[in-house]
Parts: structure tokens; sequence; C-alpha cells
């Protein structure tokens, strides 16, 4: 028996009735329709070849972190800097992306994004100055944010809220596969193609990536498109921000950001300073973390029948809680990558229960909600990075990690109580 508190989370909706809603709000904004929309199963593998790409740019840089240093004569803490670089842009850029993705049509401006991402990462392998690198991934990271967050509003519209979460599970495969694929390759055959290499492939990724959803959406590319307006825009972010369950998740991801993503950039040093290897052991220990991420996505179906999202909330922070304690213990390279594992799938467990409830926010401005989500999220994961690195200078490994498994915790337990409540929808003008 689910507990009523799950009851009251888990909102019924009637699937015909929401693809009919979703068919006459896009009717209205004038928005042609979207040929991948006919097929969940086409619109999810289209998405996620946007997603792949973006998520594989996002984490090359993180296993490089000692060669960079070398190549330009600078410190590690500095080079892994570029962690920061990619997500706060992703991250400032989002209040634009969501109202103008709701104005002028999601999937125009996930393809633009995609070609602008592409040619960042063409200029990385000819730059030898660290400051243009750093330019060039601030580019990459604020097209990179039009990709993943408009494409969960897109599956908002099209996938009925009682199917939606195992439907963004799956699309989630792709996105952590990105991840995987990213730190692991990166480190893995950087040695063989250098780390100029490394940026050209994550290039032709992205234009892969770009290709696929002109293709996908090229019914919708050729349509006309609404307007973008500030006015409408601001007013749509205030009515958002006063509902206090949307401010609940934003906050949320913000806290689970820097608990969770504060380490990674710092993995590489930590390792190479233990004496146990290099990028290719940073690469193998951050893969696991993408592992542990399919785990969830594969097993989610399950996990939702057997401990409902509530409960799913509480294990979720138990375990990533446990998780961050076994790499503040700094044993072996192996055991990092064990626990970044079930770091992963505790994570997950979390993000995935929020991802679900905010595109149920406001259902007349899906993008723009989601936005502002992915905009605190990628805050929390620009920020993580030098309070982490704070963090270890000060209170070391151990301290600083045992005090991020303690917020990841009580996140869980404190988010499983509130959003226990009914979904209170926003109310647009």
């Amino acid at each position: 028996m689910r507990s009523g508190a799950y009851r009251g989370l888990r909102k019924r909706v009637n699937p015909r009735r929401h693809v009919e809603c979703s068919r006459l709000r896009l009717a209205r904004s004038g928005r042609s329709r979207v040929t991948a929309s006919t097929s969940p199963t086409r619109l999810i593998l289209v998405l996620a070849a946007g997603g792949f790409a973006s998520t594989f740019a996002g984490r090359v840089a993180e296993p490089l972190v000692g060669v960079l240093a070398r190549d330009f004569a600078t410190s590690p803490a500095t080079v892994a800097l570029l962690s920061t670089a990619f997500a706060l842009p992703y991250a400032l850029i989002q209040p634009v992306l969501g109202p103008v993705g709701d104005a002028l049509g999601k999937e125009r401006v996930v393809a633009t994004c995609l070609g602008i991402l592409t040619l960042a990462l063409l200029l990385c392998p000819v730059t030898s100055d660290i400051r243009v690198l750093f330019a060039l991934r601030m580019l990459a990271g604020a097209a990179a944010g039009g990709v993943i967050p408009l494409a969960l509003a897109m599956m908002g519209d099209r996938i009925p809220m009682d199917r939606r979460q195992v439907a963004i599970g799956r699309f989630l495969v792709a996105v952590i596969l990105g991840q995987l694929a990213g730190s692991t390759v990166s480190g893995l055959i950087e040695a063989q193609i250098g780390w100029r290499g490394v940026f050209v492939l994550s290039a032709a990724i992205a234009a892969a990536g770009a290709a696929a959803v002109l293709a996908g959406f090229s019914g919708s590319l050729r349509g006309k498109g609404g307007r973008f307006a500030v006015g409408p825009a601001l007013v749509r972010y205030r009515a958002i921000l006063g509902n206090p369950r949307a401010r609940v998740l934003f906050a949320a991801v913000f806290v689970e950001a820097i608990a969770v993503f504060g380490i990674f950039p710092h993995l590489a040093h930590l390792i190479e300073a233990r004496g146990e290897g290099g990028p290719r052991e940073a690469g193998l220990v951050l893969a696991g973390f993408a592992a542990g991420g399919l785990l969830y996505s594969l097993s989610v179906g399950l996990l939702l029948r057997f401990l409902g999202q509530t409960r799913m909330l509480m294990a979720g922070g138990a375990v990533s809680g446990g998780a961050l304690m076994m790499v503040g213990l700094a044993g072996a390279w192996q055991l990092d990558a064990l626990a970044l594992v079930a770091l992963g799938l505790g994570f997950y467990m979390l993000h995935n229960t929020y991802q679900v409830q905010v595109t149920e926010v406001a259902p007349e401005a899906r993008a723009s909600a989601v936005a502002l989500h992915a905009f605190s999220f990628f805050c929390g994961q620009a920020l993580g990075v030098a309070v982490l690195g704070l963090g270890l200078e000060t209170l070391g490994q151990f301290g600083a990690l045992a005090l991020c498994a303690a917020a990841i915790l009580i996140l869980g337990l404190v988010t499983a109580r509130r959003l226990a409540q009914p979904v209170r929808r926003v109310q647009l003008p």
C-alpha cells in the first residue's frame, strides 16, 4: 500500500485529455505540428541524440585537468575551473532560453544551440591561450544550455504525467551515456590523440546531434514561429516563482548540485596526489557516476512501483550520503569508482523526481519553468567547484565530503515531506 502522502504527490492525469490539451496549447501558440511528436519513442530518440552530444561536451575536460595544466603552464586548481566556465554560462542562459523556447519554438532553439556548440568545440583545439580556452568553454556551456531543459519541456508537452517519469528516465540513458563517454573516453584516448583530438571528437559528436535534431524536427523547423517579448516572459517568471512548490524544487536542485558535483573536477588531482594514477584512473572513477545513473534509468519503473516517489527521495538522499562518505575516506581509486556508482544511483533517484515534478508546475510555460530549474541546478554546480575547493583546503577530503553527505541526506528527507503535497499549478495571466 502506498502512503497517503504519495497518493497526493502522484496526481493522476487522463492521458487522452492531456494529449488533447497539449495539442491545443501548440495550436494557440502558432507552432506547427512536430513530426517526432507522433511517436513518443521517436521523440525520445531524436532528443536523446542532442542530449548525448551536450553532456559529452560538458564532461570531456574533467579528466584532462593535469594534462592541460602542464601544457598551459598553470595550476590544476585553475584548470579545474573549466568546469565552472562551462556550467555557469549554462545556468545563466536559462532565464533567456526558456521563454525564447516558449515563444519561438523549442525545436528551433535546440537545433540552433547544437550548431553553436559544434562551432565552439571546433575552435578549442586551435587555441594556445588558456584564456581563449576558457572563453570557448563558456560559449559551449551557453549553447549546451538550450538542449536538455527544452528537451524535458517537449516531453512534458507530449507525454502524459503518469508515464512521464519513466519516459524521462529513458531519455536520461542518453544523457548519462554522454557523461559516461565524455569522462571515460577523454581519459582513455588522451594519450593516443592528445587533448586537442579529444575536443575534435567532441565537435564531431555535437555535429551529429545537430543533424539528428534537424532531421527529426524538419516539419516543425519549416513552420512559422511565434514572437518573443520580454514583458510576458517576466510575468510568467513572476507567477512561477510565486508558487511555493516551484521554490522548493529550485532550491532542492541547487543544494544537490553543490553537494554532489562539487568534488568531480577535483578528483583527478586528488587521485594523482595519492600516487594512484592520472587521467585514465580519473576517467574511470567519474564513469562510475554515469554507470549508477544508467542503473537508475534501467530500474526506474521498478523503483517507482516498490518505493513510490516519496520514499524514493528518502532513499536517494541516504544512498548519496553514504557514497559521499566513502569518497571522503580517500581509499583506493577502485573504491572511489564503486562509490560513484552508488552516488549516480542516489542522485538520479532525487534529480529525476524533481525533473518530473517541475514539468507540471506551469504546463502553459513549461520551457520557462524547466529553464529556471536548470538555472538553479547549474548555478549550484558552478558554485560547488569553488565551495569544495575551499572545503578541501580547510577541512580536508573527509571533512568536506562529510558535510556534503549530511546536506544531501537532509535534502532527501525534507523534499520527500514538502513535495508530498498535492500539485498546485501556476495560473498564468
